[in-house]
């Protein structure tokens, strides 16, 4: 089966990733690579292969479908967290499993107990704690119960973790209740320590967090865009362009390359309107190149008319309605472009390149969305 185009997910790429992100934390605190929204739309089975050879030994997903599926594919017994949903049902099989999970309400605390001793194995738990983000985590008010509820059960639960996550570290427009979710996180931790209830690792910092609050670089940091190579705002990498060193302005490396190819050329004469309704009018006689890809592909409908590929080495816009499975490109000034000839979505193409920004620009989308909507069934080439 050949389908209508494909990724590439250079490994070489992540390598350096991991190598500038080593750099900014140090030797000695744990990466986890948050592969969340099947690996940002990198896919989950290339990147737990590519990660694992890049010396990577721990994995965090939202869900637990995507936890079974780091755990399918890992081939180094990698710790897997998740950091979100997970059903009742199929705790004891994740217990079984070791695969730990975020606790962040006596729901889920009172049920992983329950099971943990039904089983006699420890369930292995990160407490997630609110500090200001309102989303899931204990409160600052539910800290006595909490702590007796730990120590009454200690030897049921591994306490892997206390974490919290920040509201917004990308953006200095929330640099003052960041801050103030760093004050209240140490609150609990002191109180905690107080209490001797002692966890195997600290850690709060995503990828933002830890390019721009280094002292939220604890145990553990959760680095998912920036190991996919985005810089998490235009902020965070401003942010953090006066330490970089001149030869190098940008250390972080895309992995992604998106590939399609030329299935038709049309002629269009001057004054028809191309594709569906009115959007576009030929105002001369034009030369079109019908891609492939649609919205269907997750190639945004709001690219219409907008939206840039790259095709022998140059850029060529889309004209007319981005359809569910195909666009229509202006290839009028270039020449010998034939059926079968190479598209670029996203990627470089000879001295060219089109960046996933560059749709977010088009779109009004944010790189994380864009490349999550990449559907599953793209097939994913891992490029050395």
């Amino acid at each position: 089966m050949i389908a209508t185009s494909y990724l590439e997910i250079s490994a070489k790429a992540y390598r350096q990733n991991i190598r500038y992100i080593r750099s900014e934390i140090g030797p000695k605190t744990v990466i986890s690579a948050v592969v969340k929204g099947n690996a940002y739309g990198h896919g989950i089975q290339q990147m737990v292969e590519i990660a694992e050879k890049a010396g990577i030994r721990h994995f965090s997903t939202f869900s637990s479908d995507e936890a079974w599926e780091v755990l399918r594919y890992s081939k180094k017994k990698s710790e897997i967290m998740i950091l979100g949903m997970l059903y009742p049902e199929e705790m004891a099989e994740l217990i079984k499993a070791g695969i730990s999970f975020y606790v962040y309400d006596f729901q889920r605390l009172d049920l992983a107990i329950t099971i943990s001793k039904s089983l006699g194995i420890p369930a292995k738990i990160h407490i997630e704690l609110e500090t200001g983000f309102h989303r899931t985590g204990f409160e600052w008010s539910s800290r006595e119960r909490l702590a007796k509820a730990l120590s009454a059960d200690a030897a049921h639960l591994v306490l892997e973790g206390l974490c919290t996550h920040y509201a917004g570290a990308e953006s200095i427009s929330n640099f003052v209740r960041v801050k103030n979710q760093i004050d209240v996180y140490h609150k609990f931790k002191e109180y905690f320590l107080q209490k001797e209830i002692q966890f195997n690792k600290y850690h709060t910092a995503c990828s933002a967090a830890t390019l721009i609050f280094p002292e939220t670089i604890m145990d553990m940091v959760r680095i998912g865009i920036a190991g996919y190579g985005f810089w998490p705002t235009k902020e965070t990498f401003y942010a953090k362009l006066h330490s970089l060193p001149k030869a190098n302005k940008n250390p972080l490396k895309r992995l992604i390359t998106w590939k399609s190819t030329v299935m038709s050329i049309k002629q269009v004469k001057m004054g028809e309107f191309i594709g569906y309704g009115n959007s576009f009018m030929a105002l001369n006689n034009m030369r079109l190149a019908i891609v492939p890809v649609g919205y269907g592909h997750g190639y945004s409908r709001l690219l219409s008319n907008q939206g840039q590929v790259l095709i022998g080495g140059q850029y060529c816009q889309v004209v007319g309605t981005v359809m569910m499975n195909a666009i229509a490109l202006n290839i009028t000034k270039l020449k010998n472009i034939e059926v079968g000839d190479e598209v670029v979505l996203i990627g470089k193409q000879g001295n060219k390149e089109i960046t996933v920004a560059s749709f977010s620009e088009s779109t009004q989308q944010v790189n994380y969305e864009l490349l999550t909507r990449l559907p599953k069934d793209i097939p994913r080439k891992i490029i050395p």
